[in-house]
């Protein structure tokens, strides 16, 4: 939640309302390319709750939380920036593991949602894109779950969706109310306005979506945002706080597995003659700098191990 908090304090000066995590997917497939230590572990249960509190520091500090990647890219082995993976579980598996931490979210009352570029035929056999099926962001999403937050889209660069046709109009039907980083952003804008004028998308559609967004501008304070001081900006992010948060969450992230002979802590720094062996790294890391400065250490450096 503070680190949530902290990082909301930090947009605010850099005139950020907007902040593209938490990454709620879970992460139960080793080989995934793309999601890996975004994510907050493999068991949904831990996923929804470390998520649900960093989005509440994030919302109780002024920015907009944005879980993703609805509705979970977790379990994949390829990556949606390079193609369009394939999700083959059943209703019963993806509703117990994949979207769990995204319905846990929707019920704490928090307000944004991404959603993905996946192919999931158990939702949707037509083979589109989930960001661009109706049944998955408006049927699934938006009524069966509830949500009624900001929807936003994965990057439209990207090449799960980048080569889907009439793909601006097909996501604005699908129930997204943002497109995120269109390729050509004046073609798409055309062909939204062709889709008006020919009556493929109803105006009071765009109408209804256009309110919202604005609804979420005013709720964020944008039109309060004065411009923002760069000549002290470093200073103002770099607070002792915001040091010693990060020491308290690289403290707790830290697991000892095995110490047997407790021999951690090291006691009698005094009597005892340590060395530090770096295998594969050159002379001068971080770590053996700070090790240095508890007692006189004689440090190795193994660069070439071939």
């Amino acid at each position: 939640y503070y680190y949530g908090l902290e990082v909301a304090r930090q947009c605010k000066e850099m005139g950020i309302h907007v902040n593209f995590a938490p990454d709620i997917d879970v992460n139960s497939n080793p080989s995934n390319p793309v999601i890996g230590r975004r994510s907050y572990g493999e068991d949904p249960k831990m996923v929804a709750r470390l998520g649900i509190m960093y989005s509440k520091g994030l919302e109780d500090g002024g920015v907009l939380s944005v879980a993703k990647h609805f509705p979970g890219h977790g379990d994949t082995s390829t990556d949606s920036h390079k193609v369009l993976p394939l999700i083959n579980h059943s209703k019963e598996r993806l509703d117990s593991i994949e979207i769990y931490p995204f319905r846990e979210y929707i019920n704490a009352g928090l307000g944004g949602i991404m959603t993905a570029h996946l192919n999931i035929p158990v939702l949707d056999n037509s083979g589109s894109p989930s960001s661009l099926s109706k049944p998955i962001v408006t049927d699934l999403l938006q009524k069966d779950m509830g949500f009624s937050g900001l929807t936003f889209t994965d990057g439209l660069a990207m090449k799960g969706v980048s080569d889907a046709s009439d793909m601006s109009v097909r996501i604005i039907k699908a129930g997204n109310d943002i497109l995120l980083g269109p390729i050509s952003p004046v073609k798409e804008f055309n062909a939204l306005k062709k889709a008006l004028e020919n009556g493929t998308i109803d105006e009071s559609l765009i109408e209804e979506r256009c309110k919202k967004i604005l609804k979420y501008k005013y709720i964020l304070g944008v039109p309060q945002t004065k411009k923002i001081d760069t000549d002290s900006l470093s200073i103002r992010l770099n607070t002792s706080y915001a040091e010693w948060l990060t020491r308290k969450m690289n403290e707790k992230a830290i697991t000892l597995l095995k110490n047997t002979r407790e021999i951690l802590p090291i006691k009698n720094l005094d009597k005892n003659k340590i060395a530090s062996v770096a295998i594969g790294i050159s002379s001068g890391n971080q770590f053996q700098e700070t090790l240095k400065l508890y007692d006189n250490i004689t440090c190795f450096n193994v660069s070439d191990v071939s």
